[in-house]
């Protein structure tokens, strides 16, 4: 609308003003949209029981894998055989599952655990832990290797996490310290005959990258992205022996 007695000049500048402010308004609406769309997308990316096998603890995949015991099947799954994986069981991870309530926000944190509604027992919860340690899986394929919708996932995930943890602490293999003065001199001389010049050294740390899944949360998935090799990966390992050494139980081995 042009108004009486206004300069061509001024008309041009009203103009322009009212372009300039619907477009920001236009920019903003759009902003806004988008983001809403987004948040819905994200809401309903996950997965409920009637897409799920019915019970977690029959016939799933997970079920499969377990009543198999079989080396091969475990370590390439969870990374450590069957020996190593009962012996984790019977150190604490049991007990610790078996006598401890999971934290929720609507329950007694010290009340007694209800064993009988739980979805998964202690190895499939061990079991569920090493997947996703040991895979870069995203979160809907454990929910169906395992049969658990998104939440009871997540809880289960970092219950198992604080019962591996505790049970990692409480047993030898789990520890680590610096060597004696006759194992200081034989690592050393493990260390020499690959590296002759390094005298004096009890191990040695190189380049390793492991592939880790990616975080729904933005700073964690920042932290592990790897620009170079355009994905993402875990890059802090400490490797405190270049010895290997068997442990009584079948195949489990220290490094």
């Amino acid at each position: 609308m042009r108004f009486f007695g206004a300069s061509d000049d001024e008309y041009e500048v009203e103009e322009e003003e009212r372009l300039r402010l619907g477009l920001a308004a236009t920019l903003i609406l759009g902003a806004l949209d988008s983001r809403l769309t987004r948040q819905v997308h994200r809401h309903r990316a996950y997965l409920t029981r009637p897409e799920l096998m019915p019970d977690p603890r029959i016939d799933t995949p997970w079920q499969r894998l377990w009543q198999s015991q079989n080396d091969r099947a475990f370590i390439t799954t969870m990374g450590i055989d069957v020996g190593t994986f009962r012996y984790l069981l019977e150190s604490g991870f049991t007990r610790i599952w078996t006598t401890t309530a999971i934290p929720r926000t609507d329950t007694d944190p010290t009340g007694r655990p209800r064993l009988g509604r739980r979805s998964l027992d202690a190895a499939g919860a061990l079991g569920l832990y090493l997947h996703y340690l040991n895979s870069t899986m995203f979160e809907k394929t454990l929910q169906e290797v395992f049969a658990l919708v998104p939440g009871t996932t997540n809880r289960y995930l970092k219950f198992a996490r604080r019962a591996l943890l505790t049970t990692l602490r409480s047993i030898p293999e789990g520890k680590v310290k610096f060597p004696e003065v006759h194992e200081f001199h034989e690592l050393s001389k493990l260390i020499q005959k690959r590296h002759p010049l390094l005298n004096g050294a009890f191990g040695s740390i190189d380049g390793l990258n492991i592939a880790t899944q990616t975080s729904d949360d933005p700073a964690i998935e920042n932290a592990t992205y790897n620009g170079w090799l355009h994905d993402h990966f875990t890059s802090c390992v400490i490797v405190f022996s270049t010895r290997v050494s068997t442990h009584p139980v079948a195949g489990m081995t220290r490094r």
